[in-house]
């Protein structure tokens, strides 16, 4: 248990801090009056998901590893994306009486990060099965 926890925080911590550069990044880029640094990193965190459980699904080696799935998908991008900053923000854009942004931010981050778990494992899966 204790070295489960020390995996899920490890990789939490990397993701927590990777999470704050690349939101940082996109928010100088492209501004902050919408939240694109946490809709940018939850559908890049979504993608990785379904490419990491894609892998796992086609090889029962390294990416089928309960250590890897503690250390990768629960705490390295379980740290890196952010449904409460998400959540928060929406919130945020209603009471600044914004409730188009607002809508806009809960259609796209739940057609686009679906959308990016289902590319990511489905096209990981179409890789390995022709050879790509």
């Amino acid at each position: 248990m204790l070295d489960t926890c020390l995996l899920v925080g490890l990789g939490g911590a990397v993701g927590g801090a990777s999470r704050f550069v690349v939101s940082d990044i996109v928010g100088q880029r492209w501004g902050t009056t919408f939240p694109w640094g946490t809709l940018v990193v939850n559908v890049t965190g979504a993608l990785l998901i379904g490419i990491v459980v894609g892998l796992a699904r086609i090889d029962a080696g390294a990416f089928n590893s309960p250590r890897l799935h503690d250390l990768i998908i629960t705490g390295l991008l379980g740290g890196y994306t952010t449904v409460s900053s998400f959540s928060l923000q929406t919130v945020n854009l209603v009471l600044d009486r914004r409730a188009g942004l607002a809508t806009l931010n809960v259609v796209a981050s739940t057609t686009l990060c679906l959308t990016a778990v289902a590319f990511g494992y489905f096209g990981t899966i179409w890789a390995a099965r022709h050879g790509a």
